[in-house]
């Protein structure tokens, strides 16, 4: 019995017609959207949906751009990212399974490969991709929330988060402590927050996020 699937989008790129065709059917039959390329040409020329959670079945041998290719392309232009990828093979061995997973790929499966293997892999693509989705909104959040903060503010967050007290930031940034107390309210409702631990771990994670906050200041 075919265990629940998560919810999400299944991108398949495979040049044999009739394997994206069983592909399309089992994967319709469990309730998930399918598009389907014969090309990898195809799959980028695509109009964008990101407000699912996605993943890529992509066989390795393409006509046009072979799948390992558009695997290392993904990583080295640093542009729009592939979602989590499953590569399929007839012709796969040790080794290309290996530079497969180097390049990115979260799964390698070696045609003829079982129905449940396939949905296996898939579910945990879905599920990956879930996560990254939340992941992605909850710091734009953040960092909306961050560019709300006026100039003062962010000079009263750094010293928060640096863990100064108030009167130490007051004389820092030569004003009184009442103000200084002001300010910080603001700043705790302003990024959602209600204590200072939860306050610190919104700001490393912007920071461990890429974003620069301290750039704001300067």
């Amino acid at each position: 019995m075919t265990p629940p699937m998560e919810s999400g989008l299944v991108h398949v790129i495979d040049d044999d017609a009739a394997i994206r065709t069983a592909l399309d059917s089992l994967l319709r039959s469990l309730g998930l959207r399918v598009r389907l390329y014969a090309r990898v040409s195809e799959f980028l020329a695509r109009e964008a949906d990101d407000t699912v959670p996605a993943c890529l079945v992509l066989d390795v041998r393409l006509p046009d751009i072979s799948g390992l290719d558009l695997l290392h392309a993904a990583n080295e232009t640093g542009g729009r990212p592939l979602p989590p990828t499953i590569m399929i093979t007839g012709h796969g061995d040790i080794p290309m399974s290996v530079r497969a997973m180097k390049a990115g790929a979260m799964e390698f499966l070696s045609k003829p490969f079982s129905e449940a293997a396939l949905l296996r892999a898939i579910n945990e693509a879905l599920l990956r991709d879930r996560a990254g989705h939340q992941e992605r909104e909850e710091l734009a959040d953040l960092r909306l929330r961050y560019a709300s903060l006026t100039r003062r503010e962010h000079e009263v967050l750094h010293g928060v988060v640096e863990g100064l007290l108030n009167k130490q930031i007051a004389a820092q940034l030569g004003m009184s402590e009442a103000t200084v107390k002001q300010h910080r309210a603001q700043v705790m409702r302003k990024m959602g927050t209600t204590t200072l631990a939860a306050l610190v771990r919104s700001m490393e994670r912007l920071m461990r996020s890429g974003s620069r906050p301290e750039q704001a200041l300067g």
